[in-house]
């Protein structure tokens, strides 16, 4: 069963009850990373269904009143055990909730507890256009479209129809910078990364699970609107960035950041959407593929610093290691 068919099926069942009012989202990690832009979509698009975007632990002890029959809960673990994760599916399969979960691997923990299971591309050849990301959003585009109509859904899968080349050939045009990147950034203790809208989250990902955990550099994800309320006074010459430029509505918020990173920083990697052809997707839906690009251009960028570190990817301290 697709995520069309799951979401028509999800609706026919909730017809009599009032329809899909709510959406949560609840994952951890890269998982969570990956669920921004169906959330920012919802927030968006949808004029009368709410959408929560929630780390699995607090969503399991800081549950949403509103979650009912109503509701359908879409949860994402990448091996399908995150026990946090797996917690959610369980509490939304108790409380009744259609329950989807988003696996790599489908023969898993939490497929115990999901109604409807979407397993995603993963791995260096993958299809951009079915891994998680995209999947997530997918769930979201569905969910608006049968229930209050989506205008642009057309569009839409036009630009799933392109992201996976416009990714690829990306990946090859910053193959270079991202070598001068590792060199220049081997000995830092601290990279910051900034984004805004839908893109964010790949921001986000970058920070806690590359810079943070698989390459032990401190690091936070700023956000480009937020810049310049606070985070902007430690902006110098030596300080690192990392600033993702979006295509759509929220770009005039990057552009100003780095206007001013511009003028005081020196040590500034700009990974700007229209330079890298997320352009040929049509504006009106192009918000919602800017993370699909930059978070399948980060890893050419954390290859290449792995290797000039000689610090593995895989190489962890506690993760699997120590009880937590």
């Amino acid at each position: 069963m697709d995520i069309k068919q799951i979401i028509e099926q999800i609706t026919a069942d909730k017809k009599e009850a009032g329809g899909i009012k709510q959406v949560y989202y609840a994952a951890c990690g890269g998982s969570y990373g990956a669920f921004y832009p169906a959330k920012t979509f919802l927030e968006k698009e949808a004029k009368d269904i709410k959408v929560g975007l929630y780390n699995s632990n607090e969503f399991v002890h800081n549950t949403p009143k509103a979650f009912g029959e109503n509701s359908v809960l879409v949860v994402a673990s990448h091996k399908g055990n995150t026990p946090e994760t797996v917690k959610a599916a369980e509490l939304g399969k108790k409380a009744g909730v259609p329950v989807i979960a988003l696996t790599w691997i489908e023969d898993s923990p939490i497929t115990e507890y999901a109604d409807y299971v979407v397993k995603y591309t993963f791995g260096e050849n993958k299809d951009i256009a079915g891994e998680k990301t995209i999947q997530a959003l997918m769930t979201a585009v569905e969910i608006l479209k049968q229930t209050e109509g989506y205008g642009n859904y057309d569009k839409f899968l036009d630009g799933v129809s392109r992201i996976d080349r416009i990714v690829k050939q990306a990946c090859k045009h910053v193959a270079n910078r991202a070598l001068t990147f590792a060199r220049n950034h081997k000995d830092d203790s601290v990279i910051y990364t900034m984004a805004s809208g839908a893109g964010y989250g790949a921001a986000y990902m970058e920070s806690i699970c590359i810079f943070m955990e698989m390459q032990w550099i401190n690091s936070a994800s700023i956000h480009s609107g937020e810049y310049f309320h606070g985070p902007f006074e430690i902006t110098d010459a030596e300080i690192p960035f990392v600033i993702q430029v979006s295509e759509g509505s929220t770009r005039a918020l990057d552009e100003r950041a780095l206007s001013f990173l511009n003028r005081y920083a020196k040590r500034v990697e700009v990974l700007d959407a229209k330079d890298l052809g997320l352009s040929t997707i049509d504006s009106s839906v192009v918000d919602y593929f800017n993370h699909s690009l930059f978070n399948n251009v980060y890893p050419v960028y954390n290859q290449a610093l792995a290797v000039e570190r000689e610090h593995p990817l895989t190489t962890r301290r506690y993760m699997w290691k120590v009880e937590y």
